[in-house]
């Protein structure tokens, strides 16, 4: 703990020589130093206690983009002893509506761009502020409740002298849905403090630091590794509104970033961008962030000139991976004898076993859920959840949700979520690791692999491809390629090509493959998406035609698996 709670962070912060004067916020050519930043953090403190209700819980809802406004907004519930519940734009209707209610908010922060999403439940939501004070020219001219600049304004701006616990709540920040319902994960200042600290130590991070923070501010990875170690260290941190592949560069330069955190596939986003020879002349030195495949962030490192630490992590945060070990072709790192790899069970697995060329020879055996057998770890637990609580934390134990595998010296692999396990002709096996090696294919900018129904019984592997802008596609070219993939045996190639132009993913990048397996091959739901097909012991993919869709239509009748057409 770098102070006793985070109040006490901020208030140093505004008042050290050392830092009162340096940026902590930068925001296209504006800059708040530490002490600009908490005389705007206690204006939002004292409109929180004047706006909520002491006899519920002092929740704020926070529907903006990463403007400074969501900053000064978490620097207020810091000083007031509030919560910051990060919403997501991405929802929509009664989805958005039931996070709101179920986290108990009793205010809401929004702006123009996001005014839409909140009209169709307007009549049943908590008093909503919407905020014009970073609002671009194109935004739309329309309002929601009070104007937040107003309101601000007929506030004080004396700091209310709060000392909160340091297990306050701060923040309740959603996962990412890709599989379920988003579960509110508990975040208190404790937790901020600690991993703040952590994530300075790991990145090397001191004053003269700039984070550049374009993963979204309701995500655990933007607020726990982008912002909340500049806190920490007195550093500072630039803001893009979203995340744009093409601006990342420019952004990079123009703030000055030292440090860049992401999650899911942004690397793979920047890396799909024009190669120039000047690339590598940028002032970032290290990226911090995870699931990126290690020939993505080999081939990122070297063209940017960055340290890329790629680790395993979830917003949860319920287990660590020591990566200060030898590395090991596809491992995540070592783990300690807590950590385990199980069954639905909760029995231990056998280890992984390699053949030669490195190909996992034993997935049906050795691939289950992750867990911590000492506990919950940083996880805090999801708010109003009991059930997930519960199921989360059976046994005593911490489970992931994630699937992995150990080899004998207790390497970690990362095998996918439990969504991605895949069943054909009897075999189970993770999707992750053909997507890793479909990912190596030229013009392949992402890959989702995930199973789709058989028409007799079980899976059959789909594939969803997202090719850079300017790559062509030959289907004979891919499978002859990826015949001759040594990771890749015959069951795991994809029946199914998809060539993905509009993936549907989080805001963080992931692709929602829930969405892909309902969208199948059926033509009225991939719209002009191309799909192919390729038989059993057909050398090459053709076009998956309309006759095609309707014999396999009329074989799942057959079958008496027709309701999983719809599915």
């Amino acid at each position: 703990m770098p102070a006793p709670n985070a109040a006490a962070l901020l208030r140093a912060n505004a008042t050290d020589p050392e830092r009162a004067s340096r940026p902590a916020v930068r925001f296209g050519e504006r800059v708040w130093t530490h002490a600009e930043f908490v005389a705007e953090s206690c204006r939002f403190a004292a409109l929180f206690h004047d706006r909520l209700d002491p006899a519920r819980p002092p929740h704020v809802g926070v529907l903006l983009d990463n403007t400074p406004d969501y900053l000064f907004a978490l620097g207020g519930a810091a000083l007031a002893g509030a919560t910051v519940v990060g919403l997501n734009h991405t929802r929509r209707d009664e989805h958005l509506l039931r996070d709101a209610t179920h986290t108990h908010c009793g205010l809401l922060i929004t702006e123009p761009r996001h005014v839409e999403l909140l009209d169709p439940i307007a009549d049943r939501l908590p008093p909503v502020l919407t905020s014009r004070r970073f609002a671009d020219r194109d935004d739309p001219d329309r309002d929601l409740g009070e104007d937040l600049g107003g309101a601000l304004g007929r506030v004080g701006d004396d700091d209310p002298g709060v000392e909160p616990d340091p297990d306050t709540l701060w923040a309740l920040i959603f996962t990412s849905g890709t599989s379920d319902a988003p579960k509110a994960v508990i975040c208190t200042q404790r937790r901020f403090l600690v991993t703040g600290t952590r994530m300075g130590i790991i990145m090397d991070l001191g004053r003269d630091d700039v984070g550049y923070v374009c993963m979204p501010l309701f995500h655990s990875n933007a607020l726990m590794v982008g912002w909340a170690p500049s806190i920490v260290a007195g550093a500072s941190v630039g803001l893009a509104r979203r995340f744009s592949a093409s601006r990342w560069l420019p952004d990079v330069r123009h703030y000055g970033a030292t440090y860049f955190n992401y999650t899911g596939k942004p690397l793979a986003y920047i890396l799909s961008t024009p190669e120039l020879p000047e690339d590598a002349d940028n002032p970032m030195r290290v990226a911090f962030g995870n699931e990126g495949s290690p020939e993505i962030v080999d081939t990122f490192a070297r063209r940017f000139g960055v340290d890329v630490i790629d680790a395993y992590g979830a917003t949860e945060g319920g287990v660590a991976v020591n990566r200060d070990v030898e590395e090991r072709a596809g491992a995540l790192g070592q783990v300690g004898d807590h950590i385990q790899v199980v069954d639905e069970d909760g029995h231990e697995l056998t280890r992984a076993r390699f053949a030669p060329d490195g190909r996992l020879l034993n997935a049906d055996e050795c691939v289950g859920e992750i867990v911590n057998t000492a506990g919950a770890g940083p996880f805090e637990g999801y708010y109003n959840n009991t059930a997930a609580n519960e199921h989360t934390l059976r046994n005593g134990w911490y489970w992931t949700g994630d699937l992995g595998y150990l080899d004998d010296d207790r390497y970690l692999y990362f095998a996918g979520r439990n969504a991605d396990w895949l069943r054909v002709d009897g075999e189970n096996f993770p999707a992750q690791p053909i997507e890793s090696a479909i990912a190596g294919y030229p013009g392949v900018v992402l890959a989702a692999v995930y199973g789709v129904p058989d028409d007799q019984a079980g899976d059959q592997v789909m594939a969803g491809l997202v090719l850079a802008e300017d790559a062509g596609f030959d289907p004979d070219d891919f499978a002859g390629w990826l015949d001759a993939q040594p990771a890749i045996g015959p069951k795991w190639r994809p029946r199914y090509l998809r060539l993905v132009s509009d993936p549907p993913t989080t805001v963080t990048n992931k692709i929602v493959k829930r969405t892909l397996v309902h969208q199948k091959w059926r033509a009225d739901r991939v719209g002009d998406d191309i799909v192919y097909t390729r038989g059993r012991g057909e050398a090459t993919y053709r076009r998956f035609e309309p006759a095609d869709e309707a014999a396999l239509r009329d074989s799942f009748v057959q079958y008496g698996r027709e309701r999983f057409w719809d599915l």
